[in-house]
């Protein structure tokens, strides 16, 4: 066992006179790349690549399907090392930030491969590998111009200890506590300091947190809406924190919130981080969240990361989101359903495109004078590893017919749009997991008993496949024009006639459409344009800026899916002010300049 109490960290040795690698200048500028790391790669360098035929191998039997759902359940086989192999396959991606999944120790003899059920904060989980692993990744990744973000949790720990009544539900009350559970899962020590003799998979650690005081002790929500609920509450087994009392302005933070806080600057300044994802902040008081971001940034400054990023998941409305945002201090939003679900139904034609630009088009009810303040305060995406949003019927957007045509239009609307991208892991392959519950989202792209596809011992790490050679090109487009990136941007109207203008919208509940857009930065204008047609291209007149274009001038075709249009021409002709006939590819993309 390492540190037991955060007090046995000597800081001025961690961090001496060593140069800490430096924080982007601008987070807008980064693509994002999360991974449950139990998941991703194992670092075996035989495994064999998947093919056609062992797709839905696993499920050729009615036995070796529950076999394949069963070890979705389970520990993978995922690790730091295994990342660590990986990181040219995502450079060579455009991938420039990668977050992982939490990696500290977990309560010992669960199934917690997720890493949200902390036991040691100060320890990584054997199953991920070492310590000395996750730096060593990190200084890797930074030589390859990838830099890291690790996923933290604040606000519960693991299942470490049980309550006396069996079955206990919050209703306000504090409940009794049987005692800490020892190394077998039993509640059999004191529901208090505990002798170290007990082992590093007893209780909880490091010791500050085995001090009275530290757990709510409310039993597990109900109702995830209810205040003071959501706050106070376990999530499931998962054990709330009391991380302080009062006001977000007067806040007095807990021991335990202070000694978490402690460990996570403990883990930047060990591993050379740079940035956390900060779990669940719905659930948390804002006066802790501030505490948090605040000694984090300074932490994180004082060693020369000057910004340190910090995404906040706050589930909820969009103007709940940001209100809690501002009033905490940290530098993203993440977890917006509204985001999420409009960029995935947009794509697939389901959705009014006005909605979606919508949300990036009322700053000014949030105090803010221009909507580029959404570039680098909100990361999208159209994936993730719970969405909760969709209740029991959990599906990647690759899982329908649909989605696997216009996986490559997704990844480019994302990339290409305001916000700060994030692909969820194996969604450039295509990926195309569904099910009632959140396993079916997180295959092991490397293989092993639950592997990607429905199949079991082949890896999906193809870089010869469409998807990733569309993204890459994609990506590395996105680096080279910095209206992509950071321009404001504007939903533009389109005719098919070239007289008639309008917003592209549904007619008998679909699009079926060129979706265009402008990206303005400079005194520049980028127009990008996807094709919600899966089968067939479309042409379409779009609006571009009036006074950015010259009366009689071209755009020149920058990007396209179908490379045989790059370097085309198109005149720019006085209609609706002015626009430019445009063809997109079926389910493809272009970008105009």
């Amino acid at each position: 066992m390492g540190f037991r109490r955060v007090s046995d960290i000597d800081f001025d040795r961690l961090t001496g006179d060593r140069a800490f690698h430096p924080s982007p200048p601008a987070w807008e500028d980064e693509v994002l790349y999360f991974l449950m790391l139990d998941r991703f790669a194992d670092g075996d360098d035989t495994t064999p690549l998947l093919t056609e035929a062992d797709r839905d191998s696993a499920w050729r039997t009615a036995e070796s399907k529950q076999q394949w759902q069963r070890a979705g359940t389970e520990w993978a086989g995922g690790t730091l090392a295994g990342l660590r192999g990986r990181l040219g396959y995502l450079s060579r991606l455009g991938v420039t930030a990668v977050w992982i999944s939490p990696i500290l120790k977990q309560a010992p003899r669960t199934n917690s491969y997720h890493g949200y059920a902390t036991q040691n904060f100060l320890e990584v989980d054997p199953h991920f590998g070492r310590a000395d692993e996750l730096r060593d990744l990190v200084a890797e990744a930074h030589g390859r111009g990838i830099r890291v973000i690790l996923d933290v949790v604040l606000n519960h720990a693991g299942d470490v200890f049980a309550y006396e009544e069996g079955d206990v539900r919050w209703d306000g009350r504090t409940h009794a506590v049987a005692g800490f559970r020892d190394a077998d899962r039993a509640p059999t020590l004191p529901f208090g300091p505990v002798d170290p003799a007990a082992g590093p998979d007893a209780a909880v650690w490091p010791a500050e947190l085995q001090n009275p005081g530290t757990f709510t002790a409310k039993g597990p929500i109900s109702n995830w809406d209810w205040h003071p609920e959501y706050l106070e509450g376990d999530f499931e087994g998962l054990k709330d924190i009391a991380l302080g009392s009062g006001p977000a302005d007067g806040y007095r933070p807990s021991p335990a919130l202070r000694a978490l806080t402690r460990v996570y600057q403990y883990w930047i300044a060990f591993a050379d981080l740079d940035g956390f994802r900060v779990d669940t902040v719905k659930h948390m008081d804002p006066g802790a969240a501030r505490y948090f971001a605040s000694a984090v940034h300074e932490f994180a400054q004082s060693l020369g990361k000057e910004n340190f990023y910090l995404i906040a998941e706050i589930t909820g409305s969009r103007e709940f989101a940001y209100r809690t945002l501002e009033q905490v201090g940290m530098d993203a939003a993440l977890g917006l359903a509204d985001v999420q679900d409009q960029m995935e139904w947009l794509v697939k034609g389901f959705r009014d495109p006005r909605e979606y630009f919508g949300l990036f088009r009322d700053s000014l009810q949030l105090g803010k004078d221009s909507h580029t303040w959404f570039r680098n305060r909100v990361v999208t995406a159209f994936d993730d590893h719970d969405q909760v949003r969709k209740g029991t019927s959990k599906a990647r957007f690759a899982a329908d017919d649909l989605g696997r045509k216009l996986g490559v239009a997704a990844i480019a609307f994302n990339a290409a749009t305001l916000g700060i991208p994030c692909l969820y892991y194996g969604s450039e392959q295509g990926l195309d997991g569904s099910g009632p519950s959140d396993r079916y989202l997180r295959e092991a792209m490397f293989g092993g008993e639950f592997g990607a596809f429905r199949s079991r011992g082949a890896h999906c790490f193809d870089e010869n496949s469409r998807t990733y050679a569309q993204v890459s090109r994609i990506l590395a487009l996105r680096r080279r024009l910095p209206a992509l990136r950071r321009g404001r941007q504007y939903l533009r109207p389109i005719s098919g006639d070239g007289v008639n203008f309008g917003y592209p919208q549904l007619f008998g509940g679909e699009m079926r459409s060129v979706l265009a857009w402008s990206r303005l930065f400079a005194g520049a204008e980028v127009v990008a344009a996807i094709n919600t047609d899966p089968d067939h291209p479309r042409t379409a007149w779009v609006t571009i800026d009036v006074d950015l274009q010259p009366a009689g001038g071209k755009l020149t075709c920058l990007f396209s899916t179908d490379p045989g249009q790059e370097g085309s021409q198109l005149p720019i002709e006085p209609r609706n002010g002015k626009a430019v006939e445009v063809t997109v590819p079926a389910a493809g993309f272009v970008v105009y300049g």
